[in-house]
């Protein structure tokens, strides 16, 4: 049992769903998990994603909900609105502090951080995270134009792996979401647990 690797999973919500997006898929956050627990010992996988407030429905908050109720400790705070220089509306939700904070209280109990995201802003933690003697991988992509990672954060990983190739392992069957609303419809008072729904709803594309 000591030789298991001790994994942690941190998603970038936002990132990975523009990322994926990219490549024309949905990704399968069952699979997901279960692709990572064959892999030794799953300790944790934190999901982070801004949510916008005030909004009676919000349609990310299905994927949350599935999510913090199937394995995933989802780290979410509220989005803020503000005015940039040319007067334009704009919504801000980073969650970068929150990665950086979980991932350094993680590092001492961990082999091996798995990072799904791009952002070159994670550089710094990814090498501090390295000197406490953490293995850390980078999942994105180099296969859109651009690149949906950026080049410091995949020079400074310790192993870069491409989304595209997960595809068949974390993606989600296309026709199974219209397997699933058929079976919603047909037995519509029936109370649901709601499934992992496409991330294709983030709100946070505008993140800065």
């Amino acid at each position: 049992m000591a030789d298991i690797e001790r994994i942690a999973l941190f998603i970038d919500g936002a990132n990975l769903y523009a990322t994926a997006k990219s490549l024309g898929f949905d990704i399968d956050y069952k699979r997901l998990l279960r692709e990572f627990q064959a892999k030794g010992r799953l300790i944790r996988a934190f999901y982070y994603t801004a949510l916008i407030e005030d909004q009676e429905y919000s349609s990310i908050r299905p994927l949350i909900d599935w999510l913090d109720y199937n394995g995933y400790a989802v780290v979410t705070k509220p989005t803020k609105e503000f005015v940039d220089s040319l007067g334009r509306r704009k919504v801000k939700g980073n969650m970068d502090i929150e990665l950086a904070v979980d991932a350094m209280e993680m590092a001492e109990h961990i082999d091996h951080m798995v990072l799904f995201s791009g952002d070159g802003d994670f550089r710094s933690l990814v090498e501090a995270v390295q000197r406490k003697g953490v293995r850390v991988s980078v999942i994105s992509t180099i296969t859109t134009q651009p690149p949906m990672i950026a080049d410091e954060l995949r020079r400074q990983a310790d192993e870069f792996i491409d989304l595209i190739h997960l595809v068949g392992k974390i993606g989600r069957d296309p026709g199974e979401r219209a397997e699933r609303m058929q079976r919603y419809q047909e037995r519509p008072s029936r109370p649901q647990m709601p499934a992992p729904a496409p991330a294709g709803v983030h709100s946070e594309e505008d993140e800065e």
